[in-house]
């Protein structure tokens, strides 16, 4: 509504330029004519033109010529409203003129047709009616300086023809300009009011690609945002993702991923995932090509992998706990049985090395069995999270040595870096101690093959300024094919493993309102990454 009111006004102001153009143009005629008809009369004799009476002729010219350079001023300095400026001149107009043509001699001088263009011009500006006003004023002016002549024995009965026909002609001008005055308004009223609806339709239009859910972002040629959104901004990062900025300066993964599809098939090229500005979210592009020429512009979509993997792992969550809600129980009986029962065989003093390594593999897997039982169950029986506020620092140096301790770690082989001081973080202590745990004993697992220690890092994200913890370790890693299915329940890579502990973290971490991510280290092992929620934005 408020476009609609301001173009409307700009169409005013149009409408008022337009009046000022026309009044400036009459001017430029009001310097010319007493400029020509002094020209004129210095030539004298047949060249020139017969003057009646010279003083009155000079009087009137130089005083038509100073009103028009007078009326220059008023016009360019807008001193005065166009509708006063337009009824000043008009009169000035017919009495300037008509002077002039008593001065010539009256009709006879065929000075008679310079009223048509201030009357014509004039009645541009004027309504109908005033138009019209304005031409038989002229007229009647100039059929009374005809009657007085052939009153006085200046003229003869001729002469009133010719004034006739001038006044037809002045009435025909002037209805002619206020038709085409009519018809131009209507032209003009009818583009501005398109001019309204496009720009309602293209302000309509950027309010809906700026807050539309999906993020996009337009990318020329020369790999240059044209078009971003509120969405992608936030993703890629408010402070650089603007209009104008290189998208590799805003983000290199996406530059790359975006020169890789430009390179290889688009049509069955994926693009490689990256992490978002704030450090929380996993990134999916997906790109389009706009228009035929190659390269060319380029409508990428930025999907948030984090929300609908968050959907897949809580319909998972749902339907684990429905099942283990009816057997884990039923499952728990038989094999502590079993279990029982190889431990009495074990005891026995007339088995053999052969069955001690078959009661061996029966109590192992059976307590195997029994930590994934009591996983699920620990899932489906999880109590409310119950976050508090404390030191980030202080709660790593205590989960450290104790984790030294029970694990037979020597604290050398953990090397802590602290990037940012006064880490606070709200969170549940026991469930930050059951994920980082996990994360920990993986680390430590998979990283003594390969020889090296743990690393655990605190710092803040770039973008989001929320604070994160990183375990990291110098391990085989994780195959890129398998990357996406980490945190999946029962999935493992390896042997021996349950498939739950990476579940059950991430699924801590997000009843805590924080983001576990993982990526591959840079020189071999695995990077795991917790980003807390924003220590800004704690809810009562």
């Amino acid at each position: 509504m408020n476009l609609f009111n301001r173009t409307i006004d700009l169409g005013g102001e149009s409408k008022l330029a337009l009046n000022w153009r026309v009044l400036g143009l009459l001017n430029l005629y009001r310097v010319l004519v007493p400029l020509v008809l002094l020209g004129l009369y210095s030539l004298g004799g047949s060249r020139g033109i017969a003057v009646d009476a010279p003083r009155l002729f000079f009087a009137v010219a130089l005083f038509y010529l100073f009103f028009g350079l007078c009326s220059v001023v008023l016009v360019r300095r807008r001193l005065a409203t166009p509708y006063f400026q337009t009824v000043l001149q008009a009169s000035v107009d017919i009495v300037s003129l008509m002077l002039l043509l008593h001065a010539c001699g009256g009709i006879a001088s065929g000075l008679g047709p310079l009223l048509l263009v201030p009357v014509g011009g004039l009645a541009f500006l004027l309504p109908p009616r005033s138009a019209l006003f304005l031409a038989a004023v002229a007229a009647l002016a100039v059929l009374a300086h005809t009657i007085w002549q052939q009153l006085t024995g200046r003229a003869d009965i001729t002469a009133y023809a010719t004034a006739g026909f001038l006044g037809a002609v002045l009435f025909t001008f002037a209805a002619s300009a206020s038709v085409v005055a009519s018809r131009m308004h209507e032209s003009e009223d009818m583009i501005r009011q398109k001019d309204v609806d496009l720009a309602n339709l293209a302000e309509l239009s950027q309010y809906i690609v700026q807050h539309l859910r999906e993020s996009l972002l337009v990318v020329d040629a020369a790999d240059k945002i044209r078009l971003i959104n509120e969405s992608a901004a936030e993703i890629l990062g408010d402070t650089y993702a603007v209009p104008g900025a290189l998208v590799g300066e805003v983000s290199p993964r996406l530059l790359y991923s975006l020169s890789t599809w430009r390179q290889g098939d688009r049509q069955d090229s994926s693009p490689s995932s990256f992490v978002a500005a704030d450090g929380a979210r996993l990134i999916q592009p997906h790109f389009a090509p706009l228009g035929g020429s190659a390269p060319g512009p380029t409508l990428i979509f930025l999907e948030d992998t984090t929300l609908l993997a968050e959907r897949v792992q809580q319909s998972k969550l749902a339907a684990l706990g429905r099942l283990s809600a009816s057997i884990a129980h039923e499952i728990r009986n038989p094999v502590g049985a079993m279990s029982h029962a190889g431990q009495l065989l074990a005891e026995s003093p007339r088995i053999g090395p052969d069955e001690r390594r078959l009661t061996d593999i029966i109590r192992n897997n059976s307590e195997r069995v029994s930590t994934i039982i009591n996983n699920v169950l620990q899932l489906s029986r999880r109590e409310a999270t119950k976050p508090t506020r404390f030191m980030l620092g202080d709660w790593l140096e205590e989960f450290v040595r104790e984790f030294s301790e029970t694990m037979q770690i020597p604290l050398q082989q953990i090397d802590i870096r602290e990037e940012a001081d006064e880490l606070e973080v709200r969170f549940d202590p026991t469930h930050l101690h059951q994920a980082v745990w996990n994360l920990c004993d993986n680390a430590i697992k998979y990283g003594a093959a390969a020889g090296g220690g743990l690393e655990i890092r605190l710092s803040r994200t770039t973008a989001g300024y929320r604070p994160y913890l990183e375990v990291a370790d110098r391990g085989p890693g994780i195959a890129a094919e398998a990357a996406d299915r980490i945190f999946e329940p029962f999935f493992t890579g390896h042997k021996g493993g349950t498939g739950l502990g990476l579940f059950i973290a991430r699924e801590l971490c997000q009843l805590n309102r924080a983001v576990m991510l993982y990526e591959a280290r840079s020189g071999g092992g695995s990077i795991f990454r917790i980003v807390f929620s924003d220590p800004q934005r704690w809810e009562g």
